[in-house]
């Protein structure tokens, strides 16, 4: 992850897998902290993901191009807050809850893991409507 010149977008490099009249076809390889490390291959820790993201507009780019894909910050922090703060505090408020109806731990824990669930299902069949809120762009 690259963070741009303009204060506000953050970019990740990338190669077009596929370009059509709607959107273009990126491909971003994630690479961990550790991958530049000497013993990256015989370590079980280093690892890298590739992502396919999916960049509507036309753009004037070939399979193969090099682009970068760039995204608002502010996108990044709506994706943390959706992704790992609200599903922490939904676990968390569901256990203070169960507990303080004198709740056992072991149900109490349960309980809240069924909360989880059912926060991302939630999330799940919103997942349409929340994607059209995250636009990428590209930067050739």
């Amino acid at each position: 992850m690259i963070e741009s010149d303009y204060s506000d977008c953050i970019e990740h490099a990338g190669i077009v897998q596929k370009n059509d009249e709607r959107s273009v076809t990126v491909k971003i390889i994630s690479a961990s902290a550790c991958s530049g490390c000497h013993a990256e291959e015989s370590c079980t820790l280093s690892g890298k993901e590739e992502k396919i993201i999916e960049v509507s507009g036309i753009y004037n780019v070939m399979p193969g191009d090099n682009v970068t894909v760039v995204m608002k910050k502010s996108m990044g922090y709506a994706a943390l807050i959706l992704g790992y703060i609200l599903p922490f505090i939904v676990i968390l408020a569901a256990l203070v809850i169960m507990i303080s109806f004198s709740v056992s731990e072991p149900v109490s824990a349960l309980a809240s893991l069924a909360t989880l669930a059912f926060y991302y299902i939630i999330l799940y069949f919103f997942r349409n409507r929340i994607g059209k809120k995250f636009k990428f762009t590209l930067k050739a």
